[in-house]
């Protein structure tokens, strides 16, 4: 892979607060997905790498050139903030046309390129329409148009799907894998894996500041599976379910409680007990209220593989 993104022995503190941790990465082009539970330190990694913050330690490089300071490389930077950040009383089209005119592009240059970018993000019909109007999807859309308007080689995209419906999750997927398909440099960050699986097969996990893996789906799912599960079963006879798995061995321990009425199983072979559980129910004729599986969570993974 030709490194296009390289950050080295990268650390930020704001005063006493540690954001990032001695971080070193190397990003090519295609999508790479950035995973880590809320606080990880994404969104200061994401404003280091586009020179929004400069360094404690540590220097960040695009095509070998440094990034803090360094206006030449802005233009080839396309920055989509988690956080809305919209004058409500601007239309889409004075939105994108406006922040296109401080990159310096004349106003028939910067028409062009926001009529451009509002058709690849389906805003095009609603242009003319004041942003307080905007749905929250369309909001989202909004960003990616002036993300790509000036043409950037390199996308960074801080939380994209955060908050989103089903439908309007599909279409922001599509067009991350549509600068992708372009040829361009995507780091694109989300604390669900799902999402970054949807959208790559390369992941990095972040997690208090400091990259706590990286590599591709199969070595990280191979991470996330290998830590001991929980499964929580509330019915009419907990005890009774517990006494016909105890002696399982993929059970490796069990706990009642808080609730009354609940049992909660520790496995390291969740496939097994999912199957398990079924029959057994049915045979002791055990009233099943809910199955939650309650560490099934990106914070949990993390806590597992840092050894908290």
């Amino acid at each position: 892979m030709t490194a296009v993104i390289r950050a080295e022995k990268l650390s930020k503190w704001y005063g006493n607060v540690l954001g990032l941790s001695d971080v070193s990465l190397e990003i090519g082009p295609g999508i790479t997905g950035l995973l880590g539970p809320n606080g990880a330190g994404k969104s200061t990694l994401m404003k280091l790498l586009t020179g929004q913050l400069k360094p404690s330690i540590g220097r960040v490089t695009i095509h070998g050139a440094d990034v803090w300071n360094n206006m030449a490389l802005f233009a080839d930077i396309g920055f989509c903030p988690e956080q809305d950040a919209f004058y409500d009383e601007l239309t889409g089209w004075e939105f994108v046309t406006r922040l296109l005119s401080l990159y310096g592009f004349s106003r028939t240059d910067a028409a062009s390129k926001a009529e451009r970018a509002l058709h690849f993000v389906e805003l095009f019909k609603d242009k003319d329409r004041p942003l307080r109007g905007y749905s929250r999807g369309m909001r989202q859309r909004l960003k990616f148009a002036q993300t790509v308007a000036h043409e950037p080689g390199i996308i960074i995209l801080d939380e994209p799907l955060n908050g989103l419906d089903p439908l309007s999750k599909r279409k922001v997927i599509r067009l991350i894998k549509d600068f992708r398909d372009a040829g361009k440099t995507v780091l694109v960050s989300s604390h669900v894996l799902p999402e970054i699986e949807a959208l790559t097969r390369s992941i990095v996990l972040l997690h208090q500041g400091k990259i706590l893996a990286q590599g591709d789906i199969p070595y990280i799912r191979d991470l996330i599976d290998k830590h001991p599960h929980k499964i929580s079963v509330k019915g009419s006879d907990p005890r009774a379910l517990a006494a016909s798995l105890v002696a399982q061995a993929a059970v490796q321990n069990i706990q009642f409680g808080p609730e009354p009425g609940t049992v909660v199983f520790e496995t390291g072979d969740r496939d097994v007990l999912f199957g398990l559980l079924p029959r057994l129910i049915v045979e002791q004729g055990i009233d099943i209220e809910e199955i939650t599986s309650p560490d099934d969570n990106l914070q949990a993974v993390f806590d597992y593989l840092v050894g908290t």
